[in-house]
Parts: C-alpha cells; structure tokens; sequence
C-alpha cells in the first residue's frame, strides 16, 4: 500500500518560521524609517505655504533677499507632527523641528534668488540622520 504525505513536516514549519523571522527583523526597521520620513515630509508641506510666500516677497523686492519682511504675511503654525516652525524675516531661511514621533528632525529651507525676474530656489539642509529625511533633503 502506498502511502500519502499529508501536510508539512516539523523541519518544514521551522524553515518557514526561520524565514519569517528574518524578513521581519529586516522589514521592521525599514518601516520605521519610512513612517519617520513619512512625518518629516509633513513638515516640508508646512513649509510650502512659507515658502510660497516668501518667495513671493522677494520677487516684490525686485529678486533681492534683504531687508526685513521676507516672511511677511507668512501664517503657518506648526501642528501635528512639527513642533517647531519659523522663518527668519531678514534671511527668508524656514526652519522647522519635527517632535519625537518625526524623529526629532531638523531642517532648513534656504532660499536663493537668481535676480529680477527669475525664479526663486531653495536649498535644504538637516543635520538628522539622511534615514529620516526625504530625498530632496539627504
């Protein structure tokens, strides 16, 4: 009489617990990184409306960052995962703190004129772990 295997030998089950085990130590991790970046991003999108207007500013100021009201009319607040948010009325520079849950990030916005009439661009800068932060940043 043949007899027909049914089911998985116990080597088998280890194997397969084994192999979760050590995609999870690696995935785990990652995935911590990624809700981190996930975070800090929330902050370059507070940013954006600073941005938007400082830019805006400079454009007024015939494509020249000087003076004090770079920021003026600049209204957001830091919220959620952002702790600190501020611009530097004479430089322009948004600089904003992510709390604990953000992995403490901080990171700065720069902003650079290429004169009357051209666009303004912007450099960002963190001193955190590139783990944390989004590419434009790293």
């Amino acid at each position: 009489m043949n007899r027909v295997q049914s089911g998985f030998t116990l080597i088998e089950l280890m194997i397969v617990v084994a192999i979760i085990g050590i995609l999870a130590a690696i995935a785990l991790p990652a995935y911590q990184d990624y809700m981190i970046r996930a975070r800090v991003t929330e902050g370059l999108a507070l940013g954006s409306g600073l941005k938007a207007t400082v830019g805006e500013n400079i454009a007024a100021n015939g494509g020249t960052i000087g003076g004090t009201t770079m920021c003026l009319g600049a209204n957001a607040t830091a919220a959620g995962n952002v702790a600190t948010l501020t611009c530097a009325s004479a430089t322009g520079i948004i600089n904003f703190t992510m709390n604990a849950s953000g992995g403490s990030a901080a990171v700065s916005l720069t902003p650079a004129s290429g004169g009357a009439g051209q666009p303004t661009t912007w450099t960002c800068a963190t001193t955190t772990d590139a783990a944390y932060v989004p590419a434009e940043c790293r």
